[in-house]
């Protein structure tokens, strides 16, 4: 079972005192940061963490109404709302946070291998995980917690039942490799690469490769590839300058490999065939083959970390290329999408240990778009607890995490029913293997739910998951959900702390989903939200969204609708103000209701607005009005914030926003907030942040702004796949019209995409490509309605049913809009409703 602390065995680890201490102590074995993942409220220590913009200190209250009672603080609580909870007070959260891990670390002695490089860090660890679980029973990161945050919590993980760990390590500034080593303590390192990416905080990559060091000063042994100049030469120059200071322990001891250099394992000849590589590789007197199921560079190098640590290990070279040649893939994200009978399918079919399965949860707990719940689960296989102790603890988080329905899959989970049921899970369902449940599928019920598919490789629970999934052609537009919450705190990071953010859901998300996009905004606590039209919002009311929200295009037919739904309309003109405010005094009748509303200025885009002219009678109208209407802020558009030869202009209705604004103050009983600033102003007008900004494009990781561009994400990938390949002899036409004549024999590819699905017709006949295994495949002929025609004359393993990128990375979204003749907001607004949207979070 889980050891559970008492935070007063603590205090002096700490170098904590006591703000107020509980008459009956109760011990906590799982911590806590972020209050919105709480799940066994009694055995937690919540760690309130300040951040520049939202400080854990701020959810004491709530989080004790939900049954917490152990609090660590580094501010003064409101004991008075806390009575009979444990709540120590330290200098720094973090760095207690950070102590506790450490103190963690200490209780065991078995071996730590510690991971660190720009790319490749997660493959690595989870396909040693693959190749020694067999061996080991392994604790490790859960997916990619490797920041000053994400290292403390993956170590408290760490208990009696394992004897190997494996922990990821990110830095992106000088300094912080210093406190991750601090508490790894790795006995062995893994450099896996060094490159440009996260580069931004140190002077150089030879400066970055020797923080990234830095946890590796107390390692037996550093495995690296020696194909890296910059990690050779700061080892060279770390172990000379050990050297010469005669402190031979800072001095790095290393097993290296190398397709070039003589090392301890080195590549002799690399052959890709049939989608395999096949190496030759010397190690020692001998020379070895490896078979791998992958042929991209990226993933033979991975391979080959993997073999020099295991060779390092003492494992003999059979059984190494006996289970590298079984390597799978990793699923690096939890996919979502639209499933049968209006059901959500979030689908991690290819993991399931305990770590995986909180996080796959707290994923599910998300979602508000279902109330119920199911979970498809197979046996969590290599787990080195006991099977009681181990479904015990299944149990008590399902119940936790609110799920209805358990679908059992396995021996295990069959034998250990009654422990799973005296967790109180309202239904459960046992099969022995998937093929069971495969044989009574018809009996099963899925219908407005959320669906959370979860199991270990060998249960193939992908057949489980397109069974469920809703039937759909294969374009299919990809949401990075990471990438969205990313690029959002790229830009609240250029705002001042008390500045709040209103997101702009208009146009179906900027074609990317309403709801998904406003529930993931609404979990990250955005403060408001906008739509176009009623409907939009009244949409994302029925499916759970409880943030404000600002509807932009009012209309009169649709006003008791937006009261019934609490939805909040911009007025921008006098008669418009009138008739909502009768419609509110009927819609209230006796009852004392109030209702916002926002106030629409006109200062120079001579779209919509009040204008100046019109302040004294709209002045008026608000104090009549005032225990009936509620301004919640007030607005105007800037014409032009991200053109330099504008600024004058902007400049002036900046001004002309703050006369006007101002002049209303007094009509209002209650403050109000002001915004002024969309995407492209954030940066370059940073003055007039008020107290609002509305983001848009830039969400989605689009900006005018060269330097701002640099730091977003992408968020949306366009993709398809090809249907069919012909030769087309010289002579031959290709498509409608004939517009395109091969003057050559041509290879042609017809892929799954048209104008219908929003692919502009203006990149017809060469104007526009594709990008098929990362070549350019340049569009030929008229696109379809439905089918586009590619020429993929000279390019390399291409094959019928290939993906087929629209935009994404390459093209991106950008230079696509560029190349079709219009704006990125035209590209990902036009893509049709009959694309299939899948949201996935890494």
């Amino acid at each position: 079972m889980e050891k559970r602390l008492r935070l007063s065995d603590l205090v002096k680890e700490l170098q904590g005192s006591w703000l107020q201490k509980g008459e009956s102590e109760m011990p906590f074995a799982e911590l806590l940061t972020d209050s919105r993942r709480l799940g066994d409220a009694a055995s937690t220590l919540f760690v309130a963490i300040p951040g520049s913009r939202l400080n854990g200190h701020d959810y004491l209250e709530e989080l004790y109404r939900k049954g917490v009672r152990n609090f660590l603080v580094s501010e003064d609580a409101p004991l008075h709302l806390l009575p009979g909870a444990h709540v120590l007070k330290v200098k720094n959260t973090l760095q207690a946070l950070q102590k506790l891990a450490a103190w963690k670390r200490r209780q065991f002695s078995f071996p730590v291998i510690g991971i660190t490089g720009s790319n490749g860090k997660t493959i690595v660890k989870e396909w040693l995980h693959q190749l020694l679980h067999e061996d080991f029973h392994i604790v490790r990161s859960p997916k990619s917690y490797n920041s000053q945050l994400g290292v403390p919590l993956s170590l408290w993980q760490m208990d009696e039942t394992h004897n190997l760990g494996i922990f990821e390590a990110g830095i992106s500034e000088p300094g912080e490799m210093e406190k991750l080593e601090s508490m790894i303590r790795p006995e062995i390192g893994l450099f896996t690469n060094i490159g440009e990416a996260h580069s931004e905080g140190f002077l150089n990559i030879r400066h970055k490769t020797k923080e990234k060091l830095k946890l590796f000063v107390q390692c037996k042994v550093l495995v690296y590839c020696m194909d890296y100049p910059d990690i050779n030469q700061s080892i060279a120059e770390i172990n000379a300058l050990s050297k010469s200071a005669e402190n031979h322990d800072n001095k790095i001891k290393t097993f290296s490999w190398s397709f070039h250099a003589a090392s301890d394992l080195q590549v002799k000849s690399l052959v890709l065939h049939n989608n395999r590589a096949y190496l030759s590789c010397q190690y020692g007197e001998r020379l070895h083959d490896l078979e791998l199921p992958f042929t991209d560079k990226a993933s033979v190098e991975n391979a080959l970390h993997c073999c020099a640590l295991m060779l390092y290990l003492g494992y003999g070279f059979e059984t190494i290329a006996s289970r590298l040649k079984n390597l799978s893939r990793i699923a690096m994200r939890l996919e979502m999408k639209e499933a049968q009978n209006n059901c959500i399918l979030i689908n991690d079919s290819y993991n399931s240990d305990m770590g995986s399965l909180r996080i796959a949860l707290d994923f599910l707990n998300q979602q508000n778009r279902t109330s119920r719940k199911t979970v498809i689960l197979s046996d969590i296989l290599q787990s080195g607890r006991g099977e009681i102790e181990l479904y015990e603890e299944v149990g008590k988080m399902l119940a936790d995490a609110g799920v209805h329905r358990l679908i059992g899959v396995g021996p295990a989970l069959s034998r250990q029913r009654k422990y799973l049921e005296k967790s109180g899970l309202p239904e459960m369902i046992c099969y022995k293997d998937t093929e069971d449940l495969l044989s009574h599928y018809e009996e099963l019920v899925f219908l407005n739910e959320s669906i959370l598919l979860k199991g270990a490789r060998k249960f193939k629970f992908e057949i489980i998951g397109k069974l469920l999934e809703k039937k759909a052609h294969e374009t299919v537009l990809e949401i990075n959900l990471n990438a969205l919450i990313k690029n959002l705190k790229t830009y609240q990071n250029l705002l001042n702390p008390d500045t709040k953010v209103m997101a702009m859901v208009k146009a179906f998300s900027y074609g990317s989903g309403s709801f998904e996009i406003a529930n993931a905004l609404q979990f990250n606590r955005i403060d408001y939200l906008a739509v176009a039209y009623a409907d939009e919002g009244v949409e994302l009311r029925k499916a759970g969204i409880s943030l404000p929200i600002m509807v932009m295009n009012p209309e009169q037919r649709s006003f008791e609708t937006m009261l019934s739904y609490r939805l909040e309309p911009d007025l921008f003109n006098l008669p418009l103000f009138r008739k909502f405010a009768e419609a509110a005094r009927i819609f209230r009748g006796k009852r004392s209701l109030q209702f916002r509303i926002h106030l629409e200025l006109e200062t120079g885009m001579n779209r919509l607005g009040f204008s100046e002219k019109d302040l004294p009678e709209l002045c008026r109208l608000l104090k009549e009005h005032q225990e009936l209407l509620e301004v919640a802020t007030v607005f105007s558009h800037l014409s032009a914030s991200e053109d330099p030869q504008f600024d004058e202009f902007t400049e002036q209705q900046i001004s002309c926003f703050e006369r006007m604004s101002s002049s209303l103050s007094d009509a209002c009983p209650k403050p109000f907030l002001r915004h002024i600033l969309n995407t492209g102003g954030i940066l370059r007008h940073s003055r007039a942040q008020f107290d609002m900004v509305r983001l848009g494009i830039g969400l989605y990781g689009v900006d005018a702004s060269a330097k701002i561009q640099s730091k977003l994400e992408t968020v949306s990938t366009f993709k398809t796949t090809i249907a069919q390949i012909k030769e087309v002899e010289v002579g031959e036409s290709v498509g409608y019209g004939r517009a395109a004549r091969a003057e050559t024999a041509l290879r042609i590819a017809t892929v799954r995409v048209g104008y219908a699905d929003g692919l502009p017709r203006t990149l017809s006949q060469g104007k526009g490509y594709m990008s098929i295994h990362g070549q350019k495949a340049p569009i030929i002929g008229n696109i379809c309605m439905d089918m586009s025609m590619l020429d993929i004359t000279g390019l390399e393993h291409v094959n019928e049913g290939d993906e087929v990128i629209i935009f994404g990375h390459d093209p991106d979204i950008r230079s696509l809009a560029a190349l079709a003749g219009t704006i990125p907001y035209e590209l990902l607004t036009g893509i049709s409703q009959r694309v299939k949207r899948i949201y996935y979070q890494e």
